[in-house]
């Protein structure tokens, strides 16, 4: 005798089949670039955001995100632009054609070139310390040093009462004032010279705005408190976009 709540259950089955197949093709479309973080090729612009914040974001020197653009000074930028991260600046046909004849001259001129010993490694790169006289933003124990390797840390952590003022390292030029960068709560970026940048990140309060010169020493913003209720100031230093540790640069 047929079970007459088999016809039911089959079909309760089969609309729990395709619910699931539907969930499974949602979800299956990739991320927006924006949010793909430091490890897109490209990046949608938000509003708020400049050129220095994203090239800092993904660790790239703002020029070379500028030329890979055609992007001029000032670096304006607007919300919702597609900006290339990473990738090869194109060449021009006559530049190409230079190359290539210069790669077959060389080519040419070392036919037959015998080494008497063995050419030596390229030395290891050694620190070169700046000429700016860099100044704490704020007094306090590192609770975190820099490092690039295990528990990354692109800048030093400060211990520092929260609303304690933080003043600017070195004179320079606003060039990001905001919150859109992920794992930095409120953020200052300042531009010093055409190589260097120093950012104060997990701030309570921004006392200046994008485009605005400051001193050195000038109170820029004030310390805040993280999500794990830690008081302290995310301090960094960059140079051609890459980050240098504070402390070699930061006076004893």
């Amino acid at each position: 005798m047929t079970d007459p709540a088999r016809p039911i259950i089959k079909l309760l089955m089969g609309l729990a089949i395709l619910v699931v197949l539907a969930a499974c093709q949602s979800g299956s479309g990739r991320a927006p670039v924006s949010q793909i973080g430091e490890r897109g090729k490209y990046h949608q612009v938000r509003p708020g955001e400049t050129l220095y914040s994203i090239a800092w974001r993904y660790g790239q020197d703002y020029h070379e995100v500028a030329k890979l653009n055609g992007i001029s000074p000032p670096y304006t930028i607007y919300a919702g632009q597609r900006v290339i991260i990473r990738g090869k600046i194109p060449r021009s046909k006559s530049s190409n054609k230079v190359q290539t004849s210069t790669k077959v001259a060389t080519a040419k001129r070392n036919q037959g070139l015998v080494y008497k010993r063995k050419p030596t490694a390229a030395s290891t790169k050694t620190f070169v310390a700046s000429d700016f006289n860099w100044h704490w933003p704020v007094r306090g124990k590192i609770i975190k040093p820099f490092s690039l390797a295990g528990k990354v840390n692109k800048g030093i952590d400060i211990q520092s009462k929260a609303g304690t003022a933080v003043k600017a390292s070195a004179s320079g030029k606003v060039v990001y004032a905001g919150g859109n960068l992920r794992g930095y709560g409120k953020l200052i970026i300042i531009k010093h010279d055409e190589h260097f940048l120093s950012a104060y990140g997990n701030n309570r309060e921004l006392k200046v705005k994008e485009g605005d010169q400051v001193s050195q020493g000038q109170v820029i913003s004030e310390v805040g408190m993280t999500a794990a209720e830690v008081e302290m100031l995310h301090f960094e230093i960059r140079r051609d976009g890459k980050p240098e540790d504070p402390s070699k640069h930061l006076p004893k």
